[in-house]
């Protein structure tokens, strides 16, 4: 299958576990960790494993969806305990349902996230919760590119994305659409990291302390964060 393949050639290149992108997936983490519930999770799109070692941390099942088999060996052979599923997330048929489903970078990857959201709706529990992160079109770093020509728009693809594979970058209104299209509830939308710079120039130049103060600045201005999430149930509107 062609999307199979095109998933074992981009985990080749893949960066995620290196350098900015390892501080952020840990700050992801602990803006997610407070809004977990207790019982089963289901990480869709583990890539390299880094958030799935802390959602162990909670001490409940874990499962996990990856459509890389390199992925999946590797996160079979670093923790053994989870349960890891080779699939594309169209072909996953889980038994029984979660109580928490996190998508940390998996939407801007899909060829129709509505639809998606529509599946991981069916696959919650009652009361369970839908935590989703993609990158923000409005980044502050994104804005500064159009206004230098480096980019044709905010929402454009540049090479970074080519190369870990998006298919598009998201804004505040049409991730939060994406959810309202699969009839899913927005509990919270908001944002972490504020980010001014490209990754290659904030870890040639920036401390940890200085990457630590601009992640929760993220928090403070969620509209032109460099990431945006949403915190989702299957509630209806009352």
């Amino acid at each position: 299958m062609s999307e199979l393949r095109d998933l074992e050639a981009i985990s080749r290149e893949f960066g995620y576990s290196r350098g900015v992108m390892a501080a952020s997936i840990a700050h992801c983490f602990k803006v997610l960790k407070p809004h977990l519930k207790p019982g089963r999770i289901l990480e869709l799109g583990p890539a390299e494993g880094l958030m799935t070692a802390m959602l162990l941390g909670v001490g409940t099942p874990v499962t996990v969806v990856e459509g890389s088999k390199a992925f999946c060996d590797q996160i079979k052979a670093d923790h053994p305990e989870v349960d890891v599923v080779h699939a594309l997330f169209e072909d996953y048929a889980p038994e029984g349902r979660f109580d928490n489903i996190v998508l940390g970078h998996v939407l801007e990857h899909v060829v129709d996230p509505a639809a998606l959201l529509r599946r991981v709706k069916a696959w919650l529990s009652p009361g369970g919760i839908v935590f989703a992160a993609v990158p923000n079109a409005r980044s502050l770093h994104r804005q500064a590119a159009v206004i230098m020509g480096l980019l044709a728009s905010e929402d454009a693809l540049n090479q970074s994305d080519v190369q870990h594979g998006h298919r598009r970058v998201f804004s505040p209104e049409s991730f939060r659409n994406a959810f309202y299209q699969a009839g899913l509830t927005v509990e919270h939308f908001g944002g972490y990291w504020l980010k001014p710079l490209s990754n290659g120039q904030i870890e040639a130049n920036w401390t940890e302390a200085m990457v630590e103060a601009f992640m929760q600045l993220g928090e403070r201005y969620p509209d032109v964060a460099g990431e945006i999430y949403v915190l989702a149930s299957a509630r209806a509107e009352t």
